[in-house]
């Protein structure tokens, strides 16, 4: 007999009985490059358990396995099939059981009637397991199924399935009962849980009781602790007088390293002053302001590191404007320069089967540490290099270290990057980030558009940025309607951060990438540049004050 939806999941559960077991092997996923143990086959017979699983089945150990994840309990309950194939009948064929992966397939026990903490007895043979984590579906369940974005449906429905770590070893196998013997959090269900986990996750009550919940796993557990820890933080900010303005004023950081990547490239590691007492973890994509001794505002992509220590890439520009000029040829080790506070505006796509990132020359900076982060957890990756010659390649140890999802393009060897055929040619679920010169930029818009790719699926990180143009006039309506004017070389922001002050007029990259110095606008044409804005949000009355120019007198909110 086949799974049903006809059981009542808010029933009590007190024992049901092991339909299947599972196990697998690491294999390599249809159309990717990654191996997974997802494709989970039955197992006839006894297999034993042991405190980090079943014997003879193999995890991605980057987030799979150990402990609290030695065994993953029914990810079904069977009887969510039914549902998922009525709900998605385009992928009917793949839901079945095993199709998440699962160790244990049941029909009863599910999210709604099984609370973390929850000791179970397993067979008459001694196995003894306890729920400890509801699983947290990553894109590779999307993949299996063929279903873009998938993964969100099963966290909002609470029909992710839970993992168990293993109490006492023993023996299980097909037709087992698995018996409820000791329910320590009962108000705790796997659905209430991931109430406050994934849909609540600013109730501080709750977030505080359940950092309390020793038996659940530390990856659940650790982030109940992470918001309650950023709360009393906040609140002791808040009992001081600290506001988000006061945390955006500049703060003093050293020069403790220059060092020449390459005949037009080089690094400068910055130290703040005064580091924080925790070491926060290296930003992914971030970027900083910094003000220069000749009144300068410069922002730069961090190559590497965190608000205590990080690392630019700063190359020399053939008609600088004096922001790379001044560290090439005067910034020293042991300069202080007052820095901004780090921000991104590049978020992870993880629910993307294939990340493919087209990048020229310095535009690396953007991507190094989240390339770098791709491979760790083995996200399936390409990176499409375009530079000038092999001695352009600044931080060459971390680009080799990358190792063969480098393709590099050079151009001293006639070598060209084919955009258009990258577009053409990308798998499934792919997310394209793009960062380098103008022209490259542009092509790639070009090829977004033409494969009717949105902001879902394409990240442009600009590092240089057009901003000149015809002069225009502006209105600051919530400002007394004060006039002022934007000339031929300047931006909007830098006029209004002149009249009203850096203080009051917030931003981060200034080259059009994250929308911090986004402005209403109230009334006039907008010439909008920039990749921080989706129509919806141009079509609203809102320019970017970094790059976007008026088209004539326009009227403005700040």
């Amino acid at each position: 007999m086949g799974p049903t939806a006809d059981v009542d999941m808010f029933a009590p559960f007190e024992r049901d009985v092991i339909l299947e077991v599972r196990t697998s092997r690491m294999k390599i996923m249809l159309g990717l490059a990654i191996q997974s143990g997802i494709d989970k086959e039955i197992r006839s017979g006894k297999v034993f358990v042991t405190k980090t699983g079943i014997e003879e089945d193999e995890h991605d150990l980057t987030f799979h396995g150990g402990v609290d994840k030695a065994i993953h309990g029914c990810e079904y309950c069977s009887s969510h099939y039914p549902k998922w194939r009525s709900e998605f009948p385009e992928a009917a064929e793949r839901f079945e059981p095993g199709g998440f992966g699962e160790n244990f397939v049941t029909s009863n026990m599910n999210e709604r009637n099984v609370c973390i903490g929850d000791i179970m007895s397993v067979g008459s043979e001694g196995l003894l397991l306890q729920v400890s984590l509801p699983r947290q579906p990553c894109f590779k369940l999307g993949h299996r199924f063929q279903l873009k974005n998938f993964a969100p449906h099963t966290t909002k429905l609470s029909r992710t399935g839970w993992y168990y770590r293993v109490l006492r070893e023993g023996w299980v196998q097909a037709g087992d009962e698995i018996k409820l013997v000791e329910r320590k959090w009962p108000k705790w269900t796997i659905e209430r849980l991931q109430e406050y986990l994934h849909r609540k996750q600013d109730n501080h009550a709750m977030n505080e009781e359940l950092a309390t919940i020793e038996d659940m796993g530390d990856e659940s557990r650790g982030n109940f602790k992470n918001r309650v820890a950023k709360q009393k933080a906040k609140e002791k900010r808040e009992a001081g007088g600290v506001n988000g303005k006061d945390e955006d004023k500049w703060i003093p950081y050293k020069i403790v390293e220059k060092k020449r990547q390459t005949p037009r490239i080089t690094s400068f590691v910055f130290e703040a002053v005064t580091p924080e007492t925790e070491t926060p973890e290296d930003e992914l994509g971030g970027h900083v302001r910094i003000k220069l001794p000749n009144g300068l505002v410069r922002s730069y992509s961090i190559a590497r590191g965190n608000k205590n220590r990080f690392e630019l890439g700063i190359a020399l520009e053939t008609n600088s404007r004096g922001g790379s000029e001044y560290f090439h040829k005067t910034a020293e080790e042991g300069h202080i320069l007052p820095v901004g506070h780090i921000t991104t505006d590049v978020e992870p796509a993880g629910l993307a089967s294939n990340h493919i990132f087209i990048v020229g020359g310095i535009g690396i900076t953007a991507f190094l540490t989240m390339l770098e982060l791709y491979q760790r957890i083995h996200y399936n990756t390409i990176l499409h290099y375009a530079v000038r010659s092999a001695t352009e390649i600044p931080f060459p140890s971390r680009i080799t270290n990358l190792g063969d999802l480098v393709h590099l393009y050079d151009a001293s060897k006639n070598q060209r990057m084919n955009i258009p055929t990258i577009f053409a040619t990308r798998s499934w679920n792919s997310h394209i980030y793009v960062c380098g010169p103008r022209r490259m930029m542009d092509e790639a818009a070009a090829q977004a558009k033409l494969h009717g790719l949105g902001d879902d699926d394409v990240h442009f990180e600009a590092f240089q940025a057009n901003t000149t143009g015809d002069p225009f006039a502006v209105s600051v309506a919530n400002q007394g309607n004060e006039k002022l004017s934007v000339g031929a070389e300047e931006t909007l922001l830098e006029v209004l951060k002149r009249r009203f002050g850096e203080d009051d007029v917030p931003s981060s990259c200034e080259v059009g990438n994250c929308g911090t110095c986004r402005v209403t606008v109230r009334s006039g044409r907008v010439e909008h540049r920039g990749s921080a804005l989706g129509e919806e949000e141009k079509g609203e009355g809102v320019m970017l004050s970094c790059v976007s120019r008026g088209v004539g007198p326009i009227v403005i909110e700040i």
